[in-house]
């Protein structure tokens, strides 16, 4: 049964994915990946507050299963760092070695930000005495 939850999840995650990325695209342009990169930011940040919310000293108490269906199934599903290889990739067969530097660097930064900040928001949260 987990791996039906697991699997809704990532169907989610990926439904999310497509829209968030197409927005994007469309809002800032296509001419570098910023939609694939506004993903891998949101989709660090959405793990890293979940993780913290929902780990053991975290404030919502969740089962494993609701757990996969968030960590794995949705924010496997949501995030893309294989599409920034890939799209960086392309930038460098393309010989724009500077988009693809900037991608990996800023992919990389912008994530682990991301990530911190959503388990700093949690911890805070955590924190918290709640009427």
């Amino acid at each position: 049964m987990i791996y039906l939850w697991i699997a809704l999840g990532g169907a989610l995650g990926s439904v999310a994915r497509f829209w968030c990325s197409g927005v994007t695209a469309r809002l800032v342009g296509e001419t570098f990946p910023w939609g694939t990169l506004a993903v891998n930011v949101v989709g660090s940040f959405i793990i890293g507050f979940a993780a913290t919310m929902m780990g053991p000293d975290g404030r919502l108490f969740f089962g494993s299963t609701a757990r996969q269906f968030v960590l794995v199934g949705f924010c496997g599903g949501y995030t893309t760092f294989s599409s920034v290889s890939l799209q960086t990739l392309n930038l460098l067969n393309d010989g724009e070695w500077f988009a693809a530097t900037g991608n990996v660097v800023l992919s990389v930064i912008l994530c682990m930000l991301a990530v911190w900040a959503g388990h700093l928001l949690a911890v805070n949260l955590n924190s918290m005495d709640w009427v």
